[in-house]
């Protein structure tokens, strides 16, 4: 097979250099009209297609990012449901969370839209990706070598493997991790967020029986433990009863509520983790004949589309998810500009969202 055209051919015929020829395809608002249209008109004369090689050949990068995610749907270590996915046709597009706002989009969905949104921006291609307990490793090495720079989830990747990706191209995470201090990280004011909402409870509505429940460990959920501990120990108050977490999976968020409301003794407010534990509890408070909220608030964090449509409508705190994924393609692009600059921590600001679960009217 003949060799195709290449940047070189492109650069030539249109009288430019080649780092202009990559400009033009991968930031065009970044290169003059009459630039863009002879770069353009060379390579549609030549039949030239870029590729990742060409795309790097000016600044020596790949002109891509690459982000490991998970999805509910598919991957147990997170206790989520997979009803439907193993019986479904190979080629079918269709699967339980494309019509249902409880299974998507979940908060990893928002963040990697605020990915794919940030990068199109940017001119920047995206590689997406998610293993399985058996090949994660595998498929994150893989990712790695065609990128210049990964995003990563929490737990979705054992540190050890981030550390030595981290050495080759850049690394951020989404939230804080005690393990990997020496990689950039976004998150959000856990802290505040929880203190607001357990605030809300106790001054609006004089409640002053809460517990706290989430189900899956992980940074963002210790900071918000310890945010309502705090928050309860500054009014003077200790927790209705000793803290649900971690549960683990959504079994173990049913097996609580429904020991809960066998003894009997219901606190005033469950505080969740986030919207997803909170959506679990009222469906195991509805299961049991425990009317929300007149014999019991809930509340979650997160901020998820699901929150919205639920009856009662979830009281919770928003996460700027979109922004969270924005900010993870400009911190990458950053480090790759600047290499040896100290890691970045950046923390995004909240927004408490009062609805009906806590006993107030939808705002």
């Amino acid at each position: 097979m003949a060799k195709g055209p290449t940047v070189y051919h492109v650069a030539e015929r249109a009288g430019v250099s080649i780092a202009t020829v990559s400009f033009t395809f991968r930031q065009p608002d970044k290169v003059k009209a009459s630039t863009r249209e002879a770069v353009l008109a060379a390579a549609e004369a030549l039949g030239y297609v870029p590729s990742a090689s060409a795309r790097g050949l000016a600044r020596g990068r790949t002109g891509a990012l690459g982000l490991f995610a998970y999805d509910y749907l598919l991957d147990p270590a997170h206790g989520r449901r997979e009803e439907g996915i193993a019986d479904s046709h190979p080629l079918s597009t269709e699967t339980p969370g494309n019509e249902d706002l409880r299974l998507f989009p979940l908060y990893v969905d928002e963040v990697q839209r605020g990915v794919e949104l940030e990068c199109w921006r940017r001119g920047q291609a995206l590689f997406v990706g998610g293993g399985n307990p058996e090949n994660n490793e595998a498929v994150l090495s893989d990712i790695a070598g065609r990128v210049d720079g990964l995003a990563v989830f929490p737990r979705s990747v054992p540190s050890e493997v981030l550390a030595r990706i981290a050495r080759r191209i850049p690394v951020v995470e989404v939230s804080e991790s005690e393990l990997n201090r020496d990689l950039d990280h976004v998150t959000v004011d856990n802290a505040s967020g929880i203190r607001a909402i357990t605030e809300h409870l106790l001054g609006e509505h004089g409640m002053t029986r809460l517990m706290f429940l989430g189900g899956m460990p992980s940074s963002d959920n210790d900071q918000r433990l310890e945010a309502f501990l705090g928050t309860l120990h500054d009014a003077g108050l200790s927790p209705a009863r000793e803290p649900n977490y971690p549960c683990g999976s959504d079994e173990g968020i049913t097996e609580v509520i429904s020991a809960l409301c066998n003894g009997g003794d219901l606190p005033d407010a469950i505080v969740c983790a986030t919207d997803q534990d909170a959506l679990m509890v009222l469906d195991s408070l509805a299961a049991a004949g425990i009317s929300v909220p007149a014999d019991i608030a809930v509340t979650g964090f997160d901020g998820i589309a699901a929150g919205r449509v639920v009856r009662p409508s979830l009281t919770t705190v928003r996460q700027p998810m979109e922004q969270m994924g924005r900010t993870l393609v400009r911190l990458l692009l950053e480090r790759l500009d600047q290499p040896e600059k100290p890691p970045a921590a950046v923390r995004l600001p909240i927004r408490l969202v009062i609805r009906e679960s806590c006993g107030c009217q939808a705002g």
